[in-house]
């Protein structure tokens, strides 16, 4: 399971995001009940790897709900202060 980049998810509509979080959220559940049936993973990054792009993608939405936009503003640039418009 690559990492998602941010990048990626940015460039993703609303619906896909929210489709993306739902499937990886059943991956995690799937992947934690065969280890927690002391099956042994074939690859055992991959709840880490599970963990971290579903920590992305909420981080990515909760950014997007603060600015209170559809799209966060493109990497390596901060958000205008309050009250400036750029």
């Amino acid at each position: 399971m690559p990492l998602l980049r941010t990048k990626e998810i940015r460039g993703m509509d609303a619906e896909a995001i929210a489709k993306k979080l739902v499937e990886l959220r059943d991956e995690l559940m799937h992947e934690r009940g065969v280890a927690a049936m002391g099956g042994a993973p074939p690859n055992p990054g991959k709840i880490r790897a599970l963990r971290k792009n579903i920590a992305r993608i909420l981080t990515i939405m909760r950014e997007e709900e603060r600015l209170g936009r559809g799209q966060v503003p493109a990497a390596g640039k901060k958000p205008a202060p309050a009250g400036e418009e750029s």
